[in-house]
């Protein structure tokens, strides 16, 4: 591959596809591509934090990095029409996947944006989630920026919540996650994948 899937424009040639998921007991249909992460199924680190989500009915909700949309799409159905998703992915092609499955889902309560981080959100939300399935492969410093805006854009009492591969930094995202927070916690372990959790104070 030429490119990875943290780039604006992907060059990969184009080789679509559609398959099924059933992510937390509804089953979902994808349509993918070349140059997006995880093309032919969703991926066991996204799997589990779909597993682990506590979110509730009208809870605000940004799906960081959003890929073809499984986390930001099983998350719409989780907040029900109450609630609402955004969901960012830097990847151009990505996000018009993402867009077609919000579709093909009959998704209502999720918007797709384009942009590199949270640049592309209306001023001034706060949410009471944030998901990520970060760009590992993109380097930590981009990585720590992306998630330290993330949490910054937590309401008081909200939550940021990661999943990475536990031989792909793990612990050391959860010690810098814990330093900016006061405290992070591992949540969930399964097949080599960490979900990581920080939560903004109530009161600072």
């Amino acid at each position: 591959m030429n490119d990875h899937y943290f780039t604006s424009k992907p060059r990969a040639k184009h080789d679509r596809k559609v398959f099924t998921a059933e992510l937390r007991g509804k089953t979902y249909s994808f349509q993918t591509d070349a140059g997006v992460f995880s093309k032919d199924e969703v991926d066991d680190g996204s799997k589990l934090l779909i597993d682990t989500l506590p979110l509730q009915a009208g809870d605000l909700v940004l799906d960081l990095g959003c890929g073809y949309g499984p986390i930001g799409i099983a998350a719409a159905g989780l907040v029900g029409s109450s609630g609402y998703v955004y969901m960012i992915d830097v990847n151009e092609r990505a996000c018009e996947l993402a867009k077609e499955n919000i579709d093909r889902n009959g998704i209502a309560n999720c918007e797709v944006l384009v942009g590199d981080g949270l640049k592309a959100l209306p001023p001034g939300l706060q949410f009471d989630w944030v998901l990520s399935n970060p760009p590992i492969r993109a380097g930590k410093a981009v990585v720590y920026s992306l998630l330290t805006d993330a949490y910054h854009s937590l309401k008081p009492g909200g939550c940021l919540m990661v999943v990475i591969r536990t031989k792909q930094g793990a612990k050391s995202l959860a010690a810098y996650l814990g330093e900016l927070a006061g405290e992070c916690g591992t949540i969930a372990k399964k097949a080599g994948f960490r979900v990581l959790k920080c939560c903004k104070p109530l009161h600072t």
